[in-house]
């Protein structure tokens, strides 16, 4: 089987240096380029120096045009702006997006949505197998402990991370709320300073710590009557998210256009 031949964005970030070690590393994936932003220091560097390895003779881009048309997948942890102008790149190239990029606004989701009716998008707050398989259990146990229960999101990053909560926050607050059969959007509660009076049933919680160089900690906490159950997941190595962004993209190369997430990719939807 002929290797799928992958775009990295974001080629200088942690996540971007960490996909190009991981192509590397992974049968069946080859390199078709790597691309940053205009301005970015590293333009013009070599990916395989980049990402700790012997060069390669591939050097980062801030064009992505001609890379795109020779590839099978871009796989992109970037910015908003930028995931959405690679998504449209995608959709002239009838090829996968795999977005792992979180704080996108419902103006982005848009712009998504009218891309996947040419690419085969798969999008998701966390690209790990245990995430998802944690987002599965936690939808299940809202469902079973049902509203006698609170629900609390507790999240911790590194002090680098710009947006909050976490995407795989929200991924988790997402499938509490499925499993309730209730909107997140409203019933989330995302911060609490000063008098804020007695939790509010059906509420779903979220706190955010930042500090150090914390991969990702996440604990969804169901609180009731004198008992507590906790649901965790902790990321000691941005690899996970590599090689599940890789099955993704593999798993993607010949679907239909649409959006998908990784509970599509891993079976569990």
């Amino acid at each position: 089987m002929a290797e799928l031949r992958l775009v990295i964005a974001g080629a200088g970030g942690r996540m971007g240096r960490t996909l190009l070690r991981a192509i590397h590393e992974v049968p069946g994936f080859a390199l078709a380029g790597a691309v940053d932003h205009e301005g970015a220091a590293e333009i013009g560097t070599d990916t395989g120096m980049l990402a700790g390895l012997s060069p390669s003779g591939k050097k980062v881009t801030s064009d992505a045009l001609p890379l795109v048309v020779q590839a099978d997948a871009i796989i992109d942890f970037t910015t908003p702006a930028s995931s959405v102008a690679l998504a449209a790149l995608a959709a002239q190239a009838r090829i996968v997006h795999v977005i792992g990029t979180t704080g996108m606004s419902s103006a982005d989701d848009a712009k998504l949505e009218a891309a996947a009716r040419h690419a085969i998008i798969v999008k998701s707050g966390n690209m790990s197998l245990g995430v998802n398989l944690l987002a599965a259990l936690v939808k299940r146990a809202a469902a079973s402990l049902g509203p006698d229960f609170d629900i609390e999101v507790l999240e911790m990053h590194h002090n680098k991370k710009v947006d909050a909560p976490s995407g795989t926050a929200l991924l988790l607050g997402k499938a509490a709320a499925e499993g309730r059969e209730i909107e997140l959007e409203k019933n989330s509660v995302r911060s609490r300073d000063g008098h804020t009076g007695a939790r509010k049933a059906g509420d779903i919680g979220f706190a955010t710590l930042r500090g150090g160089t914390v991969v990702g900690d996440h604990t969804v906490i169901f609180a009731g009557a004198s008992e507590r159950i906790e649901l965790s997941h902790k990321a000691e190595d941005r690899m996970i998210f590599a090689r599940g962004a890789l099955a993704a993209a593999k798993w993607g190369k010949g679907k239909k256009p649409g959006i998908y997430s990784m509970a599509d990719v891993l079976g569990l939807s």
